[in-house]
């Protein structure tokens, strides 16, 4: 059991009972989902799970003002935090889906942009849609009792561009390759393009590791 307050972030974009009913199957004591700032400054892990675009996205939690509160829980409170999908990619410094391709500020917890993913193929679909790979390219919590090579599950048109490679730790083979899992090195700041809560064992598994750091 993860003892603690687990708190899914609620921005008025997405549907997040899946990723509440996952979390407390996966053994978090107390989920709490909050568009309150002080209700994120209580959090013993805060998760940024995502469906939607960008640009309304920062819209939305910077009018609730849960930027700047996500900011100094993960660089000051060091407090777990995994995002997930949109969330991932939220956490970037930049992306331009929803701005007419004007670059949006994100909330800028990893260094690295969001971009559209480009097809190399014929065969290849955006969006991204439904179960592909993940392969393990920095040791990582997350993985921890995964194979090296695992699948999960996917919906995005975007990807992350990372400044710094040494912030992936998972990458998907697909529209040229691109980094489907990421986390930071001098906190426990994590991030999955997939959705872990729709991932079945496998994402399941993760989210427990993510429960446990």
């Amino acid at each position: 059991m993860a003892a603690g307050l687990t708190v899914v972030v609620d921005y008025g974009l997405c549907n997040i009972d899946s990723m509440v009913r996952a979390l407390e199957e996966c053994g978090a004591t107390e989920v709490e989902r909050a568009r309150d700032p002080r209700t994120l400054e209580r959090a013993d892990r805060i998760v940024l799970p995502g469906v939607g675009n960008f640009a309304a996205a920062m819209r939305n939690l910077q009018n609730i003002g849960l930027c700047e509160t996500i900011r100094y829980c993960s660089a000051e409170r060091k407090v777990p935090f995994l995002g997930a999908c949109l969330g991932m990619q939220l956490m970037a410094q930049t992306g331009t889906e929803g701005a007419n391709g004007a670059p949006v500020e994100g909330l800028g917890l990893v260094a690295g942009e969001v971009v559209r993913l480009e097809r190399q193929s014929e065969d290849e679909r955006i969006p991204h849609i439904g179960w592909n790979e993940v392969l393990q390219t920095n040791g990582c919590p997350m993985f921890r009792d995964l194979p090296q090579s695992v699948d999960f599950y996917f919906v995005h048109s975007y990807r992350m561009r990372l400044r710094d490679p040494g912030n992936e730790v998972g990458r998907t083979p697909y529209c040229g390759g691109f980094s489907s899992a990421i986390a930071l090195t001098d906190r426990p700041v994590f991030g999955t393009q997939f959705h872990p809560e729709k991932s079945q064992k496998n994402g399941f598994r993760l989210l427990r590791n993510f429960l446990a750091v």
